[in-house]
């Protein structure tokens, strides 16, 4: 897996970045840390204080200079100083374990000294319906950003930004593998929106329509961002095994989209797993994700154990 560009980011060890987390205290515990965890993560309270609370000091730090940057804007205009949502996408590919890592830097921010309203959305709300992606062909394609309804993803960040009191998200379901009919995720003004899903910082998702090119990309309303970064051989693993344990739980209710996999035998179970990851996540990992990366502010490396090893921030 190449490398980003040494003159873009400053690199740093686990060891080196823990001495900057200063004074920030570890407000979750070990009974927190159980509960946002996701299949097959291991997150432990050392890596939280080695690795998560620099960055939640960092994102503090960004967060308030922002509040008082758009304050100075409101006073320019004549105009009463108000909140600003500031948005951090986080990126990366599938099972690298972005979902467990937005739900705990969400609950890290909202227990900061002045407790933000902190929102975490993800990217698979906004993912055509089957029937639609059967129309366009797309099935095989799912998760690949054009799987995705660029324009309601650039609409929702665009509400958000301007201040709509309500602005609704539609949910996605994985047993069913579809989006839930009628059903919305509200999002009220948050002080901060953690933005979360495969391609987020894919220039192509954008705007524009009938042919058109787009006035605004996704990436235009984020403040900061993230990118869950590993090797491809160690995330291959970690969805192999992911998939296998789906296979021998979720995949056997009736309901499950993957039901039909649900007698397959062990060797059978990492065929077919081995299957999906080279022909779709694979493909979209380094055709669409892993060159997003250097749009990153941070990125964030896993080893083979899932730990974070080490921590490169962008210079420029």
């Amino acid at each position: 897996m190449r490398r980003i560009r040494p003159e873009a980011y400053q690199t740093f060890s686990r060891t080196e970045w823990a001495k900057l987390r200063a004074n920030t205290p570890l407000t979750l515990t070990q009974d927190d840390l159980m509960s946002l965890r996701g299949l097959n993560e291991r997150v432990s309270l050392e890596e939280l204080a080695d690795v998560y609370l620099p960055l939640s000091r960092l994102l503090n730090l960004h967060v308030r200079a922002a509040r008082n940057l758009n304050g100075v804007t409101d006073t320019f205009l004549g105009r009463p100083v108000t909140g600003h949502t500031y948005v951090i996408a986080v990126a990366g590919s599938v099972a690298v374990g972005k979902s467990t890592f937005a739900r705990i830097l969400q609950a890290l921010m909202a227990r900061w000294p002045d407790h933000p309203a902190v929102d975490l959305v993800t990217t698979d709300g906004f993912l055509y319906p089957l029937r639609i992606l059967e129309e366009k062909q797309l099935m095989s394609r799912k998760g690949f950003p054009e799987s995705y309804d660029a324009r309601r993803m650039v609409q929702f960040l665009s509400d958000v930004k301007a201040g709509q009191t309500e602005v609704r998200a539609p949910v996605y379901s994985h047993q069913s593998y579809d989006i839930v009919p009628d059903q919305w995720q509200v999002v009220r003004r948050p002080d901060v929106l953690i933005f979360e899903g495969l391609n987020v910082l894919q220039p192509g998702l954008a705007g524009g329509s009938g042919g058109r090119p787009a006035s605004v990309i996704l990436s235009d309303f984020f403040d900061f961002s993230i990118y869950l970064d590993a090797s491809t051989s160690n995330i291959a693993a970690w969805y192999l095994d992911r998939f296998r344990l789906l296979q021998r739980t979720v995949f056997q209710q009736p309901t499950s989209y993957f039901h039909h996999y649900r007698d397959l035998g062990p060797e059978e179970a990492s065929a077919a797993g081995r299957r999906i990851w080279s022909s779709i996540n694979e493909v979209n990992l380094k055709e669409n994700i892993l060159p997003t990366r250097e749009r990153a502010h941070v990125v964030l490396y896993k080893d083979a154990d899932h730990s974070i090893a080490r921590v490169s921030l962008r210079q420029i």
